[in-house]
């Protein structure tokens, strides 16, 4: 079994776009009203806010700058972006670069490893779970697996571990990374973003729990 480490705020101070592929196997573990449950995170999408890296990114929240919404991108790397898709998921994003640039890598699937009964659980309040595979299978379902709720918990620290809204949060990453990793456009991202111009989705290849690719509106390739 692949050996795990606590992740430090310097490690996740580089680009989303350079840490992403390191998320890859990467444990995510939250303690949520007292029920644990770890994550193996199999896929990760990276995404820039106004003004980091070299390239813009038009398929980021953080796009035009900071709003209310998208503030915890722009603070110190560490932290959980969880914002609410489609009014219904939350989603879970760790918070990447250096703190006053906007960055964040999307937590876009992984494996339930530990806490399945509890995943279980709060994946059948959504609805079906079909297979073992899906109880964390694609964004909104990792963060309901996670126990991670939009709004209470954006911002939480996942370096420290400290409590927030009755939950805490620990990222630990793989000391050594997968064997191989694939990338390619992001999943259901709108015109030029989710083309093959960014190729910023990371995953674990073969690998059962990773989502289906589907691309977004408009996203005619270039």
């Amino acid at each position: 079994m692949t050996a795990h480490v606590p992740a430090t705020r310097d490690d996740l101070t580089a680009l989303p776009l350079e840490v992403a592929p390191r998320l890859l196997d990467a444990h995510l573990e939250t303690v949520v009203a007292g029920e644990r449950v770890v994550l193996r995170i199999t896929e990760v999408e990276a995404y820039h806010g106004r003004g980091t890296g070299e390239v813009a990114d038009p398929g980021s929240h953080a796009r035009m700058g900071r709003t209310a919404r998208n503030a915890t991108m722009w603070g110190e790397p560490g932290h959980l972006y969880v914002y609410l898709s489609h009014g219904i998921h939350s989603c879970v994003n760790v918070v990447c670069a250096p703190e006053g640039l906007a960055g964040g890598v999307l937590l876009r699937a992984g494996e339930v490893i530990d806490g399945e009964e509890t995943a279980l659980r709060r994946r059948l309040v959504r609805g079906v779970v079909r297979a073992p595979r899906d109880l964390a299978r694609g964004p909104g379902r990792f963060g309901d697996a996670s126990g991670l709720r939009h709004p209470v918990h954006d911002g939480i620290d996942a370096v420290t571990g400290a409590e927030l809204a009755g939950a805490r949060a620990r990222l630990l990453l793989a000391v050594a990374p997968p064997p191989l990793i694939a990338t390619g456009p992001r999943v259901g991202v709108a015109g030029v973003a989710g083309t093959s111009a960014f190729p910023w989705r990371f995953w674990i290849p073969g690998d059962e729990t990773v989502s289906a690719f589907r691309p977004g509106r408009g996203a005619a390739e270039v």
